[in-house]
């Protein structure tokens, strides 16, 4: 099984010349597989299964974790308004669509499973970013930047928009609870508390104990996110996580076993969900977490599992039939759909043989 699962990622790997350089992690006490893995080049280094790697959207969870940490602290409730919580400048006509203002109808739980229908700023001022290498912006004015050219979708809890938006308004939420950067307070509840040595903040902190190893290149349009700076700020709250695999295992391993929130915290996490996409696909989402669902004739129950996902064809998934954790990432763009792919039928499947 283990044999398998391997060569299935590293043929992947060698016959896909978008791939530079690839990691996979699998580990199951339950089945006695125990997998870190990798595959390819990072610049003159062979990519190397302790190398840190940058998991894109994954850093979702980690954000989505902070908040509910801070709910079981009584510092907040997922029913709060958003208002509650941010000033009045950036309150101000932050969603106005159609017309009419729902700003203050925002709840937080609109935000984590991103329903709130506000517009996505990551991408735009990514591509912003990349045509003038000069330009920067903090978090808070990129929301401002967002007011002003971009237009919100739907009205609060209606529809599921995927976005970073969301993320960064909770990064904001968390840093006025806590009185200091987001960076800080990941590594105050997350990173020290789990022993994650080598984790930091993309652009934004520094690990307690530097790694032997380069940090793994990921590749966004064609453009090696890793090593792009002044990205921090539109990085921020919807991604920036940077840890080598075993310490992403770590972070998973005490979620799902409650050692981080208190089950119902995590119990809510998982249910409050809308679909994904076209409706009966079996995809869904609950506060940053991706729910494989039954759906008869098209995604059969023993491939139920839940986590997060990257757009960089990355993934970090509990596996409950198998007891199963599988994290990895083939670190480019590509792969934002392939991955998931792979991860199904190259890994879950087997594991269940």
């Amino acid at each position: 099984m283990q044999s398998r699962i391997e060569s299935n990622f590293r043929k992947q790997v060698q016959n896909d010349d978008a791939v530079k350089n690839a990691y996979l992690l699998v580990q199951s006490d339950k089945l006695g597989v125990n997998l870190n893995i990798a595959e390819g080049r990072t610049g003159d280094f062979d990519a190397h299964p302790q190398q840190p790697n940058h998991l894109a959207s994954v850093g979702k969870l980690f954000t989505a974790t902070i908040i509910g940490m801070l709910h079981d602290k009584g510092k907040l409730s997922f029913d709060d308004p958003v208002a509650q919580h941010l000033d009045d400048e950036l309150m101000q006509n932050l969603h106005v669509f159609k017309g009419k203002d729902y700003s203050k109808e925002l709840k937080i739980w609109h935000l984590l499973n991103q329903t709130s229908g506000l517009g996505d700023v990551f991408f735009p001022l990514l591509d912003k970013m990349i045509k003038e290498p000069g330009f920067r912006i903090s978090t808070r004015e990129s929301i401002q930047w967002g007011k002003k050219n971009l237009t919100p979708k739907a009205v609060p809890g209606k529809k599921h928009l995927y976005g970073d938006t969301n993320y960064f308004l909770l990064g904001l939420i968390a840093e006025n609870i806590m009185q200091k950067s987001f960076h800080e307070i990941m590594h105050q509840l997350v990173f020290d508390p789990l022993g994650m040595e080598h984790a930091y903040m993309n652009d934004a902190s520094q690990p307690r104990e530097k790694s032997p190893y380069p940090t793994a290149g990921v590749f966004l349009q064609n453009i090696n996110f890793a090593d792009f700076e002044g990205i921090a700020p539109i990085d921020y709250a919807g991604s920036s996580v940077i840890a080598p695999l075993d310490e992403y295992l770590i972070f998973m391993k005490a979620l799902v076993n409650h050692k981080i929130l208190k089950q119902e915290t995590l119990s809510r996490m998982l249910a409050d969900d809308r679909p994904m996409g076209f409706p009966n696909i079996g995809l869904r989402y609950g506060y940053s977490i991706w729910k494989f669902v039954t759906v008869p004739l098209l995604m059969p129950e023993k491939f139920n599992c839940w986590g997060c996902v990257g757009v960089t064809g990355a993934f970090m998934f509990y596996h409950p039939k198998t007891e199963s954790f599988i994290i990895g990432t083939f670190n480019d763009m590509s792969y934002k759909v392939k991955s998931l792919r792979f991860m199904l039928s190259k890994v879950i499947n087997e594991l269940l043989k």
